[in-house]
């Protein structure tokens, strides 16, 4: 769900951001605003953003090789992070620049009408593609605050697609006060000055951005709610009597690693150890679906078992990175 809702949710933001760079390109052509360039610039590094998240969805599903055992759903983090990058670079530097030499060098607006135009248009387009994002979000999103979504969310795409779209409708508010401010007064510096707090605005999300996809990239354990159903589902009371000790660790978005320590009876013989452990992954992929690579380590349970520090109830939990 979470890749097919990211999927329609960075095409729309695509097709909106394409169209908009256009327009605001014209706008700039005819009007000579700062503003208006810096707004052209960002909605083409957008466009690209969204083709690099495009780009990184299909080669996560590519299949796993013996280099790659665990297969390439990160490759959906990586291209995450480079989206962060192009922010950062392409859009919020550059504005920074074109701010500061508008600033420097002030001159009017020409043709108030075309940036003006092309600004109410581009809300309208970014406001459609901003509620496409919160629409396929809230299929995923449940209970967790808008802020815990995007930090906690596995799948980059939505996330991602969610602040550029944020940032994006924004810098279009921070653009029309710039250039409605320097027409009412006739002093170009504020059309610098919009450029100026967009170029902080891209800077500060994309920030933001690469924090959260740097976690990602790292490793991420399974979800709090996971991890609990995952410890539900190993013990059967028979013959798997406790978990030891587990970690968790996502391949992909869509895709779990689980290595625990189970406890069994010290009198079972090899052949039924054998058909609990594989009661107890096939409990797991039944609890959650996610979970394809497990490895169970049966073991006999000492007290002492948990005083190494490996204990689950002691695993930091990847939800608040």
């Amino acid at each position: 769900m979470s890749a097919s809702g990211g999927t329609k949710a960075i095409v729309a933001a695509l097709a909106a951001n394409l169209a908009i760079a256009v327009a605001k390109f014209v706008a700039f052509l005819f009007s000579g605003s700062s503003s208006m360039l810096a707004e052209s610039v960002h909605s083409l590094a957008d466009s690209g953003n969204q083709g690099l998240l495009l780009l990184g969805g299909k080669k996560a599903q590519r299949e796993a090789t013996p280099q790659h055992p665990f297969g390439y759903g990160r490759e959906r983090y990586i291209y995450a992070f480079l989206v962060s990058i192009v922010l950062f670079s392409v859009g919020g530097m550059f504005a920074i620049y074109e701010g500061y030499e508008k600033i420097k060098d002030p001159h009017p607006i020409d043709a108030w009408y075309w940036p003006v135009g092309v600004l109410v248009f581009a809300i309208i387009a970014e406001s459609f593609s901003f509620r496409t994002a919160i629409k396929e979000s809230n299929l995923i999103r449940g209970s967790l605050t808008w802020t815990q979504f995007v930090r906690r969310a596995k799948a980059p795409e939505l996330p991602v697609v969610l602040l550029e779209d944020l940032g994006a409708l924004v810098g279009l508010v921070l653009a029309l006060g710039g250039v409605g401010l320097a027409l009412l007064t006739g002093d170009g510096v504020w059309d610098g000055i919009g450029t100026l707090c967009i170029g902080i605005l891209l800077i500060a999300i994309a920030i933001v951005l690469a924090a959260e996809t740097k976690s990602l990239l790292l490793g991420e354990s399974a979800g709090t709610e996971d991890v609990k159903r995952i410890e539900a589902a190993v013990v059967d009371g028979e013959t798997v009597t406790r978990l030891i000790h587990m970690r968790t660790l996502h391949l992909g978005p869509e895709e779990l690693l689980v290595a625990a320590k189970i406890a069994v009876q010290h009198d079972e013989s090899a052949g039924e150890v054998a058909n609990a452990i594989n009661a107890a992954e096939a409990r797991i992929r039944a609890a959650v679906p996610i979970a394809r690579v497990i490895y169970l380590e049966p073991d006999i349970y000492k007290e002492t078992a948990t005083s190494t520090g490996t204990s689950q109830a002691k695993t930091p939990d990847a939800d608040d990175h």
